[in-house]
């Protein structure tokens, strides 16, 4: 089995990484941080140039890809729409939406047949709570571009899947920050809901994902899925 994951140097790609090497795939990985892994590429997602270059190199004679997992992402901090630039919203939709575009045409201009495709989205894509803007934006646009993708091939299992809430680096600036909990109150249900228990590990999420997979394979292609609606 091969299986492509994107952000695989820690976090959740980090914890998929390690189920399916347990699971004797071959992995391959991108990632902004060095790793030891023998097919993995170290790489800004958001340089498109780099991108193109790496996915050359990893991909230099594979012809199928069983599961393709899009997972590299980036939040910006929590704050009004009005006080973020331009400069980082287009940022956080290179990131989360832009690279995955790279990525999606790579293999079909290449030729590299891809079985399944599973883009990590979120819960704010569809929310839109105060303060979370680019990630919002991007995450919601990432959900479109998975539609869009998925009547073009045909031959390709697509989603955006809403993991549920993971205890991450990224979430931890959240549940940590210095943060107005009165005026953006997602942060504050956020909190409770880390201590409430709900915020689960990198490992049990992709454990809970694994689990619903048959009714992720059983959708429609190109849907948005929320993990917690599949249990």
């Amino acid at each position: 089995m091969n299986v492509f994951i994107t952000g695989s140097s820690r976090g959740l790609g980090k914890a998929f990484r390690e189920y399916f090497l347990k699971e004797d795939a071959n992995v391959y990985g991108l990632g902004r941080t060095p790793s030891t892994d023998v097919m993995y590429e170290q790489v800004d997602i958001a340089d498109t140039v780099a991108l193109h270059k790496v996915l050359h190199r990893l991909f230099d004679g594979v012809d199928v890809l069983d599961l393709v997992i899009l997972n590299a992402g980036t939040l910006g901090r929590i704050q009004d729409m009005s006080q973020c630039s331009l400069e980082q919203l287009k940022s956080e939709m290179d990131i989360n939406m832009w690279a995955n575009k790279v990525i999606l045409d790579f293999f079909i201009h290449n030729g590299i047949a891809v079985k399944q495709v599973i883009a990590i989205s979120s819960g704010a894509s569809v929310n839109g709570s105060l303060g979370w803007n680019g990630y919002s934006l991007s995450k919601a646009a990432l959900n479109m571009l998975i539609k869009l993708y998925a009547a073009e091939m045909k031959e390709t299992h697509l989603c955006a899947l809403a993991p549920g809430l993971v205890k991450t680096e990224m979430l931890e600036d959240i549940l940590q920050g210095d943060h107005d909990t009165s005026r953006y109150t997602s942060v504050q249900t956020l909190r409770e809901s880390d201590e409430a228990g709900m915020v689960l590990s990198p490992e049990a999420t992709v454990s809970r994902v694994m689990d619903v997979m048959p009714k992720v394979l059983a959708s429609e292609s190109g849907a948005f899925l929320d993990v917690r609606s599949l249990e």
